[in-house]
């Protein structure tokens, strides 16, 4: 959302106006080069003109108030959010400086956002529900449906938050979390019902997928399928692949949970052939994947090992350790299912392998107990696996190119990635400089301490009772004796002398206005200066934020219109939901049973038998 256009703001400076001369003219031309770089799509490059404009500095309060909110919207664009915070909140005290209601819910809701991304929600609920005060104030009906749109997205983002969406499946939330999650929905009704008034379709595809996550979190999977339908029609409207892409993958995921796998199946499909055409791959092998699951599922275990096979290779490619651990785990259940117990072994203890690089514990102990199982089916001592193994399973590998593990690793690790592998490792890092850090403070001021010691008597004064006459306007030197008097109280003169001297002092010490980057001197602003911005709601803002930190912590939300959740750092690009894959191991829990078998000691030499945990699934892996 953006505030007002440099360009548009341009008007708000006359021909005749020199009160700013060449350096406001200056900080309106490279103003509107920034702008319209930022319209290409370059943000860094206007990044750059909008501060040089910023150093040319203006006495226009509307230009200043344009450069702010545009600075702040590049800034969200390249992720960074607390420059985008810092700007929004120069634009809302200039807006409310101003006495521009329309400017001021505009950078409310501004700011609302960037905070919200920032995972400070409370904060943002504020900036969002003042948006949509002043909006129903002003009959603004644009703007107030942002509002109600703004407001459903944080009320979303906290829900998920809180109730760290992944961990648990679907409809199983607490009430906490269900309550934000009904917020949301309320709001992104309001929305849609306006925008179906102003017949916006664009914005009525975008509530549609908004309350079709939402309905899926509180469990309502028909009502999720209803309004995702609805999303996938308006994205075809405009034609939108993307947004096409996001309504399959969501259909998908809820027709998995009514049970309907079939249907599922199709929806994926359509998902894959759309993240190809979008040239996405971590989006494709996600894609691959939930149909290697939902074949699972379907127990057409052949195709399963198809998906998962080119999930495994995409993975590779994109070197995500965690992808390539789970196509692993899933290939060897695959594998394990169909009686192909040497190939399953290979599989397992390729996971095996991942999981202890990865640092996993739980996947390393569910690889473990698989091999080991694995093991035993084949007749094998609890050791390495057996050169032969490799050979039964290359052919297969061999038709789908796989690299061999760890090659081109090397300077080429993805940055979610060096967070999976190395977090620990550079927390541990952190913490041990910042220990190294303070005992060296400790020690330097503990020197300083022994030397000093024998130096603070010389820096002492003795107070003595004199009779002494001498000038008190004087500014009083170490051997000044303060008198007393008669009662042996200390005067109040060196006090007096004191305020005296600092009350010349204080005028210096003033500013009439707050510090705003590119605000000219209020001597150049042809006023007196004495304009002060309200802060009383950054105040507020601050308060708030003061007592809910915890509620504040969290990884960056994504949007809410997307057909994922914020990845969590214990997973890599190419695979899906933590809530979908939950489900799979869920429903294959109650076939448990079926798939288990008594192990002979010495079962017959060639004989396949089935891996008598070859349906065990692991929670987290």
């Amino acid at each position: 959302m953006v505030k007002m256009s440099v360009s548009a703001s341009a008007e708000n400076l006359s021909s005749d106006n020199q009160s700013s001369g060449d350096g406001g003219n200056m900080c309106l031309e490279l103003a509107l080069e920034g702008e319209r770089l930022c319209k290409a799509g370059d943000c860094r490059a206007g990044v750059a003109f909008f501060q040089a404009a910023i150093q040319a500095g203006t006495d226009d309060l509307r230009t200043l108030s344009a450069i702010y909110s545009q600075l702040g919207n590049a800034y969200f664009y390249l992720g960074d959010y607390v420059k985008a915070m810092q700007y929004h909140k120069h634009d809302l005290t200039l807006a409310r400086t101003m006495g521009d209601k329309l400017g001021e819910a505009k950078s409310s809701g501004n700011l609302g956002n960037t905070l919200k991304v920032m995972g400070k929600f409370d904060e943002a609920m504020i900036c969002c529900k003042r948006h949509l005060e002043i909006s129903q104030e002003l009959k603004d009906k644009l703007s107030e449906g942002r509002a109600l749109y703004n407001l459903g997205n944080v009320y979303h983002a906290k829900g998920k938050h809180i109730g760290r969406v992944g961990q648990q499946d679907p409809g199983e939330f607490p009430e906490d979390v269900r309550s934000c999650l009904q917020q949301a929905v309320k709001y992104y009704e309001e929305n849609l019902e306006l925008m179906r008034e102003l017949n916006e379709r664009a914005a009525q595809g975008r509530a549609c997928g908004n309350l079709g996550n939402t309905y899926y979190l509180l469990g309502n999977f028909q009502q999720a399928i209803h309004y995702h339908e609805e999303r996938l029609k308006i994205a075809r409207e405009f034609g939108d692949k993307a947004a096409e892409r996001r309504a399959n993958s969501n259909l998908g995921n809820s027709h998995i949970f009514l049970g309907e796998f079939e249907a599922a199946a199709e929806h994926y499909k359509r998902t894959l052939v759309l993240a190809q055409e979008l040239g996405d791959r971590a989006v494709e092998a996600q894609s691959c994947y939930s149909l290697g699951n939902t074949y699972t599922l379907l127990r057409d275990y052949p195709v399963a090992v198809e998906y998962h096979l080119r999930h495994l290779i995409i993975a590779q490619q994109l070197v995500d350790r965690v992808g390539e651990g789970r196509a692993c785990w899933s290939l060897g259940n695959a594998h394990s299912a169909m009686g192909n117990h040497e190939k399953a072994l290979y599989f397992a203890s390729k996971h095996l392998e991942i999981s202890k690089e990865l640092g996993d514990p739980m996947g390393q102990a569910t690889a473990q107990m698989n091999v080991s199982d694995l093991r035993k089916v084949l007749g094998l001592p609890v050791s390495d696996l057996s050169p032969d193994s490799l050979e039964l399973v290359s052919p297969g590998l061999q038709r789908y190119r796989l690299t061999p593990d760890g090659k081109q690793r090397a300077n080429t690790l993805p940055s979610d990635m060096e967070a999976v592998v190395g977090a620990q490792n550079m927390t541990n890092a952190k913490s041990s400089a910042t220990e190294d850090a303070k005992a060296d403070e400790e020690s330097f001021f503990d020197l300083l301490s022994r030397f000093q010691s024998k130096r603070m008597d010389d820096q002492r004064c003795s107070l003595t009772v004199a009779e002494s006459k001498e000038n008190t306007n004087c500014v009083p030197n170490s051997n000044y004796v303060l008198p007393r008097n008669s009662s042996g109280a200390m005067q109040d003169d060196l006090l007096d002398l004191i305020a005296g001297m600092q009350s010349k002092r204080m005028d210096e010490q003033r500013v009439a206005l707050p510090h705003l980057p590119g605000l000219l001197p209020p001597a150049q602003m042809g006023g007196d200066g004495s304009t002060t911005p309200d802060d009383t709601f950054l105040e507020m803002l601050m308060r708030c934020q003061g007592s809910r930190l915890e509620d504040q912590r969290s990884s960056l939300p994504g949007d809410a219109d997307s057909d994922t959740n914020p990845r969590p750092p214990t997973r890599g690009p190419t695979v899906p939901d933590e809530d979908f894959f939950s489900l799979i191991m869920r429903l294959q829990s109650g076939r448990m049973e079926d798939q288990r078998a008594t192990v002979p000691a010495q079962p017959p030499a060639g004989e396949n038998r089935t891996n008598k945990s070859a349906g065990r699934k692991d929670k987290k892996k």
